[in-house]
């Protein structure tokens, strides 16, 4: 079994009763599949860097997983036909960090801005 991460960007009209919905949907696909699912990420609406289907904005969802070429085949074969999806991107990585969430709001990152702002 690899390791991966794996991120869907869903469109940004999408209410958050359905951006719950296509959370439950993979994460049954990655279960079903022989996947084990380590930890899900929801890091919200963010700005693209370049429009994408005419939307300027998307909902980003991160799944660590663990599992194996068949999970990953069927993960975004279902992907490619779910119109509410603009882009996914799935890498293989050696180790995952389970302990860092990288878009969460931390009182370290105020603290640190806090601190910058005050030498300059």
């Amino acid at each position: 079994m690899n390791f991966y991460e794996h991120t869907i960007i869903a469109r940004q009209d999408v209410s958050p009763a359905q951006l719950n919905q296509i959370e439950d949907k993979y994460k049954k696909i990655i279960n079903n599949n022989e996947g084990n699912l380590l930890k899900t990420e929801k890091w919200g609406l963010m700005n693209l860097s370049y429009l994408i289907k005419k939307n300027k904005k998307g909902n980003y969802i991160h799944f660590k997983m663990e599992g194996n070429s068949k999970t990953i085949s069927e993960l975004e074969k279902n992907e490619k036909i779910d119109k509410n999806l603009l882009r996914y991107l799935t890498i293989r990585v050696k180790k995952i960090d389970l302990d860092i969430n990288y878009f969460e709001k931390s009182s370290d990152a105020k603290d640190y801005n806090e601190k910058r702002e005050v030498r300059e």
